[in-house]
C-alpha cells in the first residue's frame, strides 16, 4: 500500500539502536534512533512556539551531524520547509538564497551564523539544549500528503540568481518505496552482519547523501558514521575502527584511496609485485580475489565489502582497481531533479562499467542525440527561482538531463558525458572531453586533467588543464605526456592547448566536482595573457597562478592576501606553531593527502609547501609527506597501548592504587586536599590540567581527585621520555635495557600512561585522548611540558587550549603546593598537610574559542588557585 508522506518512516525511528556516530574535533558522539526522533520532535515544539509551520522555509547549514538529522525529521514534523545548503557555500551564494527562500530560522554550526544577519539563528551544535525543556513525546503528525514540499535543493552558486530543486513526499517515496521490497528479501541475512554501518562522506544537504545517509539506513537498523576529514589515512583507520561495512563516497575519494594503497606498495618496495597481482586477478573468483589481497582487506577490517559510489561518474579504472581487490563497487545515476536515483547497480549482480539498470516506476528514453530523458514520480515538482515556481520537465512530462547515455544489450545504462561539455569543433566534429580526459590520465606523468572547450576563431577547440606528479621539469614531461596521448586520439581530438594548474589539486564543490566555472575563468585569462598563437604540432603552455591564499586566510582569521612561492609561513604570515597544526589538517582534507608532523615542520616557504603536496600523489618523500621510512619510523616511535583500557588492566590498576600508591603517598605526605567540593555534582570525564614538579605528581592528582574520576584517570606523558623507556639505545647493557623496558611496562599498567610528544607527532596522541574519553576516561595533562625548575609555574602550552576545544569536556584546573620545597631540600618525606592539591571549578570553552588564549586562562587560574 503507498504511503502518503516519509514521515511514516519515523516509526523505524522508536527503536534504541545507535543511528548516528559523528566524529568531530577528536570525540565521537553517539546518538540512538530514539534520541533522533525525541530531539526532532522537540524541535518541532519549537518551531511551533516560533509560530512557523507548513510552507515557511527553514535554512539547515552545517556539518553533517546528528543534530542536521533531527531538523531535518523536525521541520518535517511542522510542516516547515527545509534549505538545505552545502557546508561549504560561499557566503554571498547563502546570503542570495536567503533572500529568495526568505526563511523564517536559520539553523547553523557556530561559525556560520554570523552570515545571516538579518534571520533569526540556532546554533546546531547547541540543539539538544535549547530544545531540552519541551516534552520528549511524539509530535502529532500533521497529516502530510505526497504533493507536500519537503526541501528546496540550491546545488549551483554560478548564476546570478540561484535556483532551487523543489522536491516533495512523493518524489523521496517514489525512489524510497523501489528499495523496500528489495531491502526485505535480504533481512534474513543481514542479521548475521548486523548492525550494518554505513561511512557516509557525502553532505546531507545533497539529495544522495540524504538518501544514504538518512533513508536508506533506517530499513535496516543501520548506523551511519560521519567525519570531517576526508584523509585517505583517517578513512582506512575509521572503517577498520569503527567496522564499516559501507563506505559511501564521490569517485574523487575511491580514487584517493586507490592512489594511497599504490603508493604504500611503492614506498614498501613493492609497485612491482602488487600490479603482477592485480593483474593476476583479472578474471579469478571473487573467493580467490579475497585471497590473494586478504591483508588489504585485513587493513581495512574483515566486515569492510562495498563502497558506494556517487555525486558524479566513476572512472572504469577505479572500479576495476576495487574489483580487482573483491570489494564490491555499487554506483548508481541520478539529479537533484529526479531525487537522487534513476538507475543502480545491484549489488549482488553488477554490469561493470555502466551505471545500472534502471530502477521500477522510472521510465527513460535516448534522444537521436543520445541525451537521457527522464519520466516518473521521483521528477522534482519544479524549480524555485526568483520565488517564483518553474516547470522542471518539458512536453508529455520528459525531464532532460543534460547527459549523454547508451543502453546495453542487458538493459544497463552506460554514462557517455554532459552534453553541455560536447565540444564542437571547426569541421563540425563533436569532441567528449571525457575521452580526452581519460587519454591523458592514462599518461604517468599526469595526474588529474580538464579539458574545456575554449572558443578560437568563431569555434572551439579543446584545452587541457593539467595537474602533475611531479613539479620538477614539469613543462617538458607535460609535453611529452601529451604527445603521447595524442597519438592515441583520433585526428578530430587533437590536444593543441594546454596549461599547467600550479596548486595540487582544482578547486572542487564539497561532491568533490571540479569547478569547471573557475577552471575556465583562469584558462581564458591565462591564454588570453599568453597571446601566442598554438602551432598544429606543438602544444601550446602557460602556467595559471591559483596561491593557497584562501585556507591560510582561513585558519589565520586574517583577512586573504596575495602570495609567492618565496612567502614564508613564519617570517611574512605569522603562522603559529599552532597554526600551522591547523593548517597541516586543513590540507589534508582539501587535497587528500597524508602528512607527516615532523616533516611538515621542515616547510617553511608557500613554494616548499605547494612542492610538498605535488609530490605527495606521485609517491617520492618530500618535505611533509610521510615517506615509507619515515613512516614506519613514526608508527613505532609512539605506541598508544590499549590493553591499559582492558577491564583486567583496570581492575589491576586499581587494586595497586589503594594497596600501594595510595598508602606510599599518605606515608609521603598526607596531602591537605582543598576544593574538592568543586566536584561534588561532576561525574566526568574532564581534562585535568596540573604544574608540574616531580615524577610523582600524578600520585597527588590521584589522592585529590575523588573515585569517580580518579579510576578513569589516564596520564598525557613526555613522549620523548616513554620513547627512551619503551626502546632504549642497543649500545646499552642488556641488563639496562631490560629494566627500563620493565620501568616502561609498569608505568603505563599501574597510571595509565600514553606519550604526548613535545615536538611532533602530538595529533595522534591527541587523537587518542579523545578515544579514551569516547570510552568514559578523564585525562591528565601538564601544560607547562616539563617539570618546573624553580618552583614557578611557567607558560603554558598552546596545545592545551587545542585539545581543550576538541576534546570539548569541563577542564579542570588543579595546583600542587609544597612539593617544590620537598624536591629542593632533597628531603623525601613531608609532615602531614605541608602538601597542598587545590582543586578549582570545572572551565567550559566553546569550540571556536581561540587556543592561545585558553591557555593564557588556564595558566592565570592555576595561578591564582588559593593554597
Amino acid at each position: 500500500m503507498p504511503r502518503h508522506s516519509i514521515l511514516e518512516y519515523l516509526e523505524n525511528f522508536q527503536r534504541p539502536d545507535t543511528a548516528y556516530v559523528h566524529r568531530c574535533g577528536y570525540r565521537s558522539y553517539r546518538w540512538s534512533y530514539r534520541e533522533v526522533a525525541e530531539v526532532a520532535a522537540q524541535f518541532a515544539r519549537e518551531l511551533e512556539s516560533r509560530q512557523i509551520g507548513k510552507g515557511d522555509h527553514v535554512l539547515l547549514w552545517g556539518e553533517n551531524c546528528a543534530e542536521w538529522v533531527a531538523v531535518f525529521w523536525g521541520c518535517i514534523l511542522r510542516g516547515a520547509v527545509v534549505i538545505p545548503m552545502d557546508r561549504t557555500a560561499a557566503p554571498d551564494f547563502v546570503r542570495r538564497v536567503a533572500d529568495q527562500v526568505a526563511p523564517r530560522l536559520a539553523v547553523c554550526s557556530a561559525e556560520l551564523g554570523s552570515v545571516l544577519a538579518s534571520v533569526p539563528v540556532l546554533q546546531l551544535e547547541d540543539l539538544r539544549e535549547l530544545v531540552g525543556n519541551y516534552p520528549h513525546s511524539s509530535y502529532p503528525s500533521p497529516g502530510a500528503q505526497r504533493s507536500d514540499i519537503v526541501e528546496i535543493v540550491f546545488t549551483s552558486g554560478a548564476t546570478a540568481e540561484p535556483k532551487g530543486v523543489v522536491i516533495t513526499h512523493g518524489n523521496i517515496l517514489a525512489n524510497l518505496e523501489t528499495f523496500e521490497p528489495e531491502i526485505k528479501k535480504y533481512l534474513k541475512y543481514e542479521r548475521i552482519f548486523h548492525p550494518i554501518r554505513f561511512l557516509n562522506l557525502l553532505p546531507l544537504s545533497h539529495v544522495f547523501g540524504q538518501f544514504l545517509g538518512i533513508l536508506i539506513p533506517q530499513l535496516i537498523a543501520g548506523a551511519v558514521y560521519f567525519q570531517e576529514t576526508l584523509n585517505p589515512a583517517e578513512i582506512i583507520r575509521t572503517v577498520k575502527d569503527e567496522r564499516i561495512s559501507v563506505l559511501v563516497a564521490v569517485p574523487r575519494i575511491l580514487h584517493s584511496l586507490k592512489e594511497k594503497l599504490e603508493r604504500d606498495f611503492e614506498l614498501a618496495g613493492r609497485k612491482q609485485w602488487f600490479e603482477q597481482q592485480t593483474q593476476r586477478a583479472a578474471h579469478e573468483h571473487f573467493v580467490r580475489r579475497w585471497w590473494r589481497f586478504r591483508k588489504i582487506h585485513s587493513r581495512f577490517g574483515w566486515k569492510f565489502w562495498a563502497l558506494v559510489s556517487g555525486g558524479a561518474t566513476l572512472d572504469a579504472e577505479t572500479e576495476e582497481f576495487w574489483r580487482r581487490l573483491s570489494f564490491v563497487v555499487i554506483q548508481g545515476y541520478g539529479l537533484t531533479e529526479t531525487t537522487s536515483l534513476i538507475s543502480v547497480n545491484h549489488p549482488f549482480r553488477l554490469g561493470r562499467g555502466s551505471i545500472g539498470k534502471v530502477l521500477p516506476g522510472k521510465e527513460i528514453k535516448l534522444d537521436e542525440s543520445g541525451e537521457i530523458l527522464v519520466r516518473g514520480e521521483n521528477v522534482a515538482a519544479g524549480y524555485w527561482q526568483g520565488r517564483k515556481l518553474q516547470p522542471v520537465t518539458a512536453g508529455e512530462g520528459w525531464f532532460r538531463t543534460g547527459d549523454l547515455g547508451e543502453l546495453d544489450a542487458q538493459g544497463y545504462l552506460h554514462f557517455k558525458g554532459r552534453k553541455k561539455q560536447v565540444i564542437v569543433n571547426a569541421e563540425g566534429m563533436n569532441i567528449y572531453p571525457e575521452d580526452l580526459e581519460a587519454a591523458l590520465r592514462a599518461q604517468p606523468e599526469i595526474r588529474d586533467s580538464v579539458v574545456l572547450g575554449l572558443e578560437r576563431n568563431g569555434n572551439a577547440e579543446p584545452c587541457a588543464v593539467l595537474l602533475m606528479r611531479d613539479s620538477s621539469g614539469t613543462a617538458s614531461k607535460a609535453e611529452a605526456a601529451i604527445r603521447r596521448a595524442n597519438a592515441a586520439l583520433a585526428a578530430h581530438q587533437q590536444i593543441r592547448r594546454w596549461l599547467l594548474w600550479p596548486e595540487p589539486d582544482f578547486p572542487r564543490t564539497s561532491t568533490q566536482k571540479v569547478r569547471t566555472n573557475i577552471v575556465r575563468e583562469v584558462a581564458q585569462q591565462e591564454l588570453a595573457a599568453s597571446g601566442k598563437t598554438p602551432s598544429p604540432n606543438t602544444p601550446e603552455s602557460t602556467t595559471a597562478q591559483s596561491p593557497l591564499g584562501e585556507i591560510i586566510a582561513r585558519i589565520t582569521r586574517r583577512p586573504q592576501q596575495p602570495l609567492s612561492s618565496g612567502v614564508a609561513l613564519e617570517g611574512d604570515l605569522n603562522l603559529s606553531s599552532l597554526e600551522r597544526v591547523e593548517l597541516m589538517s586543513a590540507l589534508e582534507d582539501r587535497y587528500q593527502v597524508d602528512l607527516d608532523d615532523r616533516g611538515f615542520a621542515k616547510i617553511k616557504t608557500v613554494g616548499d609547501l605547494e612542492q610538498a603536496l605535488r609530490q605527495s600523489s606521485a609517491g617520492p618523500a618530500s618535505p611533509g609527506v610521510r615517506s615509507g621510512p619515515d613512516r614506519e619510523a613514526k608508527a613505532a616511535d609512539y605506541h598508544y597501548p590499549r590493553w591499559a583500557q582492558r577491564r583486567l588492566a583496570r581492575w589491576i590498576r586499581r587494586a595497586v592504587y589503594y594497596l600501594l600508591v595510595w598508602p606510599a603517598t599518605m606515608l609521603l605526605a598526607a596531602p591537605r586536599i582543598k576544593g574538592r567540593e568543586q566536584l561534588e555534582n561532576f561525574s566526568g570525564p574532564a581534562l585535568v590540567v596540573s604544574n608540574h614538579i616531580t615524577y610523582i605528581d600524578v600520585g597527588f592528582v590521584l589522592a585529590a581527585l575523588p573515585p569517580r574520576l580518579r579510576h578513569g584517570l589516564a596520564t598525557a606523558m613526555g613522549g620523548e621520555r616513554l620513547l627512551n623507556m619503551r626502546r632504549p639505545p642497543r649500545d646499552w647493557f642488556f641488563l639496562r635495557r631490560w629494566l627500563y623496558r620493565a620501568a616502561y611496562g609498569l608505568t603505563v599498567a599501574l597510571f595509565n600512561v600514553f606519550p604526548l610528544p613535545q615536538r611532533s607527532g602530538f595529533r595522534e596522541s591527541f587523537a587518542f585522548a579523545g578515544r579514551l574519553v569516547d570510552e568514559g576516561s578523564s585525562v591528565l595533562v601538564f601544560p607547562e611540558g616539563e617539570r618546573t625548575p624553580d618552583g614557578e609555574i611557567h607558560n603554558f602550552r598552546s596545545g592545551i587550549g587545542l585539545l581543550a576545544t576538541r576534546l570539548n569536556i569541563p577542564v579542570i584546573p588543579l595546583r600542587i603546593d609544597g612539593l617544590w620545597e620537598l624536591k629542593r631540600d632533597g628531603r623525601r618525606f613531608a609532615g602531614p598537610g605541608k602538601i597542598t592539591v587545590t582543586i578549582g571549578a570545572p572551565l567550559r570553552f566553546g569550540p571556536a574559542a581561540d587556543p592561545d588564549q585558553i591557555a593564557r586562562e588556564l595558566q592565570l587560574r592555576i595561578g591564582s588557585l588559593d593554597h
